[in-house]
């Protein structure tokens, strides 16, 4: 049943159906409903036509969550700004992100002056500045700058590392209004006016996230301390252009900001360290701390999937319920495209999260019943098979994307992912030991920094290799979908040749 309010949800994001076709197919399920109770005596035919009612239903309520998303409407007084050099006032609505080249930051807007008045508006722009002055979450800033509408453009891949770039489309436009961002801002000139107007929570989250950044970068250098922060805390850091491109082109680019599988290790880490108490207290104390995590993270669409799935784990274990990873990925889902229905097609970090993470449920126990030749030791198995899983059915996803065939990431992968969770550990204890004297985690940095050293040799390795990746500019949408159906009946197919005992069930 999912299935129809969900896919009401993606055909809304292409065509505009309107809160009046919604009516109608509402009108439609209520009369089938009617209908089936009324004139319908044989149960089967009662349950077809229920069933088929309530299908209607949902695709109505799917249409109508959508357009209820959809319509922002937009300030006149900012609409008839665009193009013109105004004063703005507006306050910093989530962590600035910092990249080598400035410094990326959500204004929320709230008043704007230009030569003639000064008046309250309403709306979100992206800023884009200088690395100074630096700016935090919750700060109230003066911005004078010219206020234009977002473009799209080309998203660039390199075949390798030293080619020269060819393109894909990539709809920017769509991709910043899926989170109410109409406008952009670039050069301007920025001021502070005061500090403290976000969320108190929130801000003491993230001032421990930059302290423990801090910690990590007095003990680990460059680029091994940017590394780290997107390892364990999804923190947005200035990686050189150069050693993020490496990681693209060798595939391993999804390590470098926090991750669901490195999510689910933080939440395992957390059960462990509280299982000492007593169960419930445990289990409570655990959800708090995944939220609080999930949020420190950034929110982004892996985090808050992995933390949505680990929360069901432990509804689970309080409820002396089953766990099943197939309906907690399901809800989750669920879950993130009622809140946003825009991210099922505009975000491709929640594509990539989900379909990584159907891979590893149904995917890797047939890779892994494959490859039973491969030792268990160490986890080296389900390494293998979780990652051969993932990057057959990320792969269509990513040529459709951005076009980039990685050939060595499976090894690299294979190589690398065994590392993380220890990495995560050293790199966790060096940082909270910083907090109470330097020296004492200076033996956990050196640990942390030989893994991480490793990682990112082992990734300029693959990366440096000739023709180590390529870029497929011919894969369409339509390359994607009919690859996923043969991927679907392939999956089908394994499945039933499999022991009942090696399936995973939903």
């Amino acid at each position: 049943m999912i299935t129809g309010f969900i896919s009401a949800i993606f055909m809304s994001s292409f065509f505009k159906f309107g809160f009046s076709f919604a009516m109608c197919l509402l009108f439609i399920s209520v009369a089938l409903f009617i209908f089936q109770k009324i004139f319908v005596h044989e149960d089967s035919e009662k349950i077809k036509i229920f069933l088929l009612s309530l299908s209607t239903l949902l695709f109505a309520l799917g249409i109508i969550r959508y357009e209820i998303r959809d319509y922002v409407p937009l300030d006149p007084i900012l609409e008839r700004s665009v193009g013109k050099t105004v004063s703005l006032t507006g306050i910093i609505s989530d962590e600035p992100q910092k990249k080598e080249s400035g410094t990326t930051l959500i204004i929320d807007l709230k008043s704007l002056t230009d030569s003639s008045s000064s008046a309250q508006v309403s709306g979100k722009t992206l800023l884009n500045m200088g690395l100074y002055p630096e700016f935090q979450y919750g700060d109230m800033i003066n911005i004078r700058g010219k206020l234009e509408k977002p473009k799209n453009f080309s998203s660039l891949s390199n075949a390798d590392a030293s080619s020269s770039p060819a393109s894909k489309d990539f709809d920017y436009i769509s991709y910043l209004a899926k989170d109410d961002i109409f406008y952009t801002i670039s050069f301007a000139q920025v001021s502070l006016i005061s500090s403290g107007h976000g969320n108190s929570i929130k801000t003491i989250l993230l001032k421990i996230k930059n302290a423990f950044t801090q910690n990590i970068n007095h003990t680990i250098p460059e680029p091994e301390a940017s590394l780290f922060a997107g390892i364990e805390l999804g923190a947005k850091s200035s990686m050189d252009k150069e050693t993020a491109n490496t990681f693209r082109v060798a595939g391993l680019s999804h390590i470098i900001a926090l991750s669901g599988y490195n999510i689910t290790i933080v939440a395992e880490a957390i059960m462990q360290a509280l299982s000492f108490l007593p169960k419930m207290v445990g289990l409570s104390t655990g959800v708090v701390g995944i939220i609080l995590f999930v949020v420190m993270s950034g929110s982004s669409s892996t985090a808050v999937r992995a933390g949505i799935m680990s929360l069901i784990v432990i509804l689970a274990a309080m409820t002396r319920r089953d766990y099943r990873a197939g309906r907690a990925l399901a809800i989750a889902a669920l879950l993130m495209i009622m809140a946003n229905p825009k991210i099922l097609v505009f975000d491709i970090s929640f594509q990539l999260s989900f379909v990584a993470t159907i891979a590893i449920i149904y995917v890797a126990p047939i890779v892994k019943h494959r490859f039973a030749w491969i030792t268990e030791k160490y986890g080296l198995r389900d390494i293998i098979a979780s990652t051969i899983s993932a990057q057959i059915l990320v792969l269509p996803l990513i040529l459709s994307k951005m076009g980039m065939l990685s050939f060595f990431a499976l090894p690299a992968n294979i190589l690398v992912l065994a590392f993380i969770p220890t990495t995560m550990f050293f790199g966790f204890c060096a940082g909270m030991l910083g907090f109470i004297w330097t020296p004492l985690s200076l033996p956990f940095s050196w640990i942390t920094f030989i893994f991480l050293f490793y990682i990112i040799h082992v990734t300029q390795f693959f990366a440096n290799l000739p023709f180590s990746s390529v870029f497929i500019g011919w894969f369409s949408p339509l390359c994607m979908a009919i690859s996923y159906i043969f991927i679907g009946m392939w999956i089908l197919y394994e499945r039933k040749r499999m022991p009942d005992n090696k399936k995973q069930v939903l």
